[in-house]
Formats: structure tokens, sequence, C-alpha cells
């Protein structure tokens, strides 16, 4: 496949300014060059140069397209193949126009998803690591979350992990040689060596591992459930934290019946909201669906945000709430602190610590920093991780460090244990394997083709 020469749209389809169509492949400038009339012939052309003109139909003459063509001939491209980019008018017809011709050509076929950077990881431009951050980048929901994909994006991950598999390779040629040649060494001497390399390793994973939790959510975001009897400002909070108004808000018990997401980002933290009907006992069949889908979004959540009208004394549905909350990542907010307080602040007290009570009204915002400071804290300590560490924010990635971090705990037990060393090399070489599937080097191809096939089209 990697001698075929593929194309794709590599912008959303839609109206815009304007919009690329990538074509990448040994064929690539000879098909296009077939297709684009300019003053300079495109198989004549520099690398890295662009060039107007207009894209022509072979067989009729007929100018498709005002186009401005880029040129990046191999090895120089994102691929290492030879890549033209055709920028035409945004819209949908003059994009299909351009993309049906290219696609009429004998040599070009349409990609599949994510086949451009795949080529790029297969022809050794990027490791897995650095391909997988191209998503990353893609579907960030915040400045920091964009910031860490594109550490990620420029080596720094695949960096460190190659400094503890080398570390890794070291030792497991020391250990083949005192295998080899046992009369050249000691093997306790080997041993201490192997459980000093196990301990060095493992302490540069565990300063991977340290900001895993932070990276997850940097790259996911934390699913928030607004959960709160009717009428309690639970919509006008989302409406707050959102700048605009998402939710439908009304003096009617009830108003919301569905689950409403939205996407915000608090002090640098991106928060997956989810608007919710309100918890009570209703008759009312579709409000029954809304309260039902209320709660199971309280079980998939994050993070849970229950909200107390400030103005009214505790019902009973609310004790029940906080009693069933107690135990779950809760930030009670009581809300509507403009008008008269007549609740209980000592029966939240019960069931929540005071550092987890925020006071606030939805409807001035006043109080909404309080807020988005509490969730800073509940989350990272008041503060995110900054300087030159690298966020571990892929589940895959963290899941294979774990993995190595416990072979290397297993290999350093043998060798405390007095265990024959070429056991040892067995969880040695294991971890080394486990840090190469972070970076692609010991991979499966399924594995690969899942993570690729997460990618749009034209990437």
């Amino acid at each position: 496949m990697l001698s075929d020469t593929i194309a794709a749209i590599s912008t959303a389809v839609g109206e815009s300014g304007i919009a690329v169509i990538r074509v990448s492949g040994p064929e690539a400038i000879a098909e296009v060059g077939r297709l684009f009339r300019s003053k300079t012939a495109l198989p004549e052309a520099g690398s890295h140069t662009v060039h107007y003109g207009f894209i022509i139909d072979p067989q009729t003459g007929e100018k498709l397209e005002e186009v401005l063509v880029s040129l990046f001939r191999a090895p120089r491209s994102f691929t290492t193949e030879d890549v033209v980019e055709i920028s035409t008018h945004g819209g949908i017809i003059s994009v299909k126009r351009v993309m049906d011709l290219l696609l009429q050509q004998r040599d070009i076929r349409l990609a599949e998803p994510g086949e451009f950077t795949k080529r790029a990881f297969l022809n050794g431009r990027i490791d897995l690591s650095q391909a997988e951050a191209v998503i990353d980048l893609i579907r960030s929901k915040s400045d920091r979350a964009f910031s860490v994909a594109l550490k990620q994006v420029e080596g720094e991950l695949s960096r460190r992990i190659n400094v503890l598999r080398h570390t890794l390779v070291e030792t497991l040629a020391h250990i083949e040689v005192n295998i080899d040649y046992p009369e050249h060494d000691v093997e306790s001497m080997t041993t201490e060596f192997i459980k000093t390399k196990c301990a060095e390793v493992t302490e540069g994973i565990n300063g991977l591992l340290k900001t895993a939790n932070q990276g997850k959510i940097l790259r996911e975001g934390i699913t928030t459930a607004i959960v709160g009897r009717p009428n309690v400002g639970k919509s006008s909070l989302l409406n707050a934290l959102a700048r605009e108004n998402k939710a439908i808000v009304t003096d009617i018990p009830g108003t919301t019946r569905d689950v409403i997401e939205e996407y915000v980002t608090i002090n640098n933290i991106p928060l997956k909201l989810l608007d919710t009907a309100g918890i009570r006992e209703t008759m009312d069949v579709v409000e029954q669906i809304g309260v039902e889908r209320s709660k199971a979004a309280v079980l998939e959540a994050d993070l849970i945000l229950l909200v107390l009208n400030s103005a009214e004394p505790l019902h009973e549905d609310e004790l029940k709430l906080m009693e069933q909350l107690s135990s779950r990542p809760t930030l009670v907010l009581l809300n509507k602190i403009d008008l008269p307080q007549q609740l209980d602040r000592a029966k939240v007290s019960h069931y929540f610590p005071e550092n987890a009570v925020v006071e606030l009204s939805a409807k001035t915002q006043e109080g909404l920093d309080h807020l988005e400071e509490a969730i800073s804290q509940l989350f990272f300590g008041g503060k995110l991780e900054s300087g030159d560490l690298t966020y571990v924010s892929n589940v895959r990635h963290i899941a294979l460090l774990k993995k190595a971090k416990q072979s290397l705990a297993e290999a350093y037990e043998a060798a405390d244990s007095g265990i024959p060393i070429d056991i040892m090399q067995i969880d040695v070489g294991l971890a080394w394997e486990q840090l190469g599937e972070v970076i692609g080097d010991s991979a499966p191809d399924a594995l690969i083709d899942q993570i690729f096939s997460q990618f749009c089209l034209g990437k």
C-alpha cells in the first residue's frame, strides 16, 4: 500500500475561505501535474514552492477551479513522500469537482482514515506516540491540552522513553555477557547492577506517571454532572459557565427533561458539563425518564456539582442526595445568595467539609470565581504542574508504563531473592518491550491499524 498514491480532503466539509486537498505518493507530482496549468510545470518545480493556476479537465480542457498548489518533494514532507497540497475555494461543489477529477486518475486512490499520518509513522518520520499526539492536537479542548499535545508531537515523550529503554538495553547486554562469559564477572556484581538499573528506570517511569492523572484530565476533560432538585438553578449555572444561553431557564419546575452537554474551560481545565433533569418524585412519564438519565449521569461523572437553593430550607430529597454523594467527588453549590437566606448550613456541613461548599449566584455570577478555584483545587491542588514536565495523557501509554514498572519490580524482587540472572533477564526484556510499545517499536500491526483508524480522513 505504501507504493500507492493517495488523496483526500484535509479540511472540514462546508463553506469556508479555502479548502485543502492533500495528495501523497510516488505519482503525486506527475498526476497532479497533468491536471494543473500554471507558468511553471509542476514536475519541474522545486520543493517547498507554491504555484498559482487552474485545475483543468484533461478530456475537455475546461477550467474546473482556480487553485494554489504547494509542492513538497520527498523526503522533506510530512509523509516523507512526494506531497502536493491543492488549495481550492472553500465550498462543497468546488472541492468535490477537484477531488472527483483526482480520483479518476489511474494512479490515485482515496486515502484511508489517518493514512497520511500512518505513512509518516511507517516511513520513520514520527513514532507512534507522536502520531497519537496528532489526534490530541486536533481534539484539544483547552490551551494547556494543546500545549501538552504539541510537546508530544515534537517528540519529548519519545525522547524520555528512549532514554529509559537505552538504560535497559545496557542492562540486558550486561546480563548477556555474564551468561556467555561467566569467568569475566561475578554474578553478585551483576545482580547489584540489575537492581541499580531497575531502580533508575523505575524512577524515570514514576516521573512520567506523576502527571498521568493531570494529563488524562487535560486530554479528555472532567465529566461534570450538575444535579439537584428542579428550579434550584442548574440550567442557569450551565449558562453562566458556558457564557451563553445553552439551556432553557424558566420558573416552571421540570423544564429540563434530558441531559444537556456543553464543553467549557475553567482555569485551563476542560469540563464536559452535563445539565441534568431535576431529581424528584414525579408522575410525569417524560420527566421520570429524565430523572433516570440524571441518576445515570451521576454514576458516570468524575465530578458532581450539587446545586442547592440557599433561599429555601433543605428538602428531604436533597438530604438523601447529600447522603448518597458524600463519598463521591462533589462540590456543593449554595445558589441564589442574592436572595434572603433560609438554608441550614450546618446540615450541609454534616455531609461535606467546608472546602467543598461554594456560595454563588448563577443569576448575578457572583461567586463563580470561587467555584472555578474549588474545581482546580479539587483535582490539581490549586495548580497544574508546569515547567518542563512531560504529561502522559494517553490511556494506552499510562497502562504500558504501569506494566513496565511492574516488570521491573519483579526483576528487582528476583534479584533480591537470589534467583538466577537469566530469569531476571526475562522481566527486564519485557519492560524494554512494553516501553517500546509506547513509541511503536514493538507494537503489533493490529494495534497500529486500530490507532490510525481513529483519525479523520485526510490527516
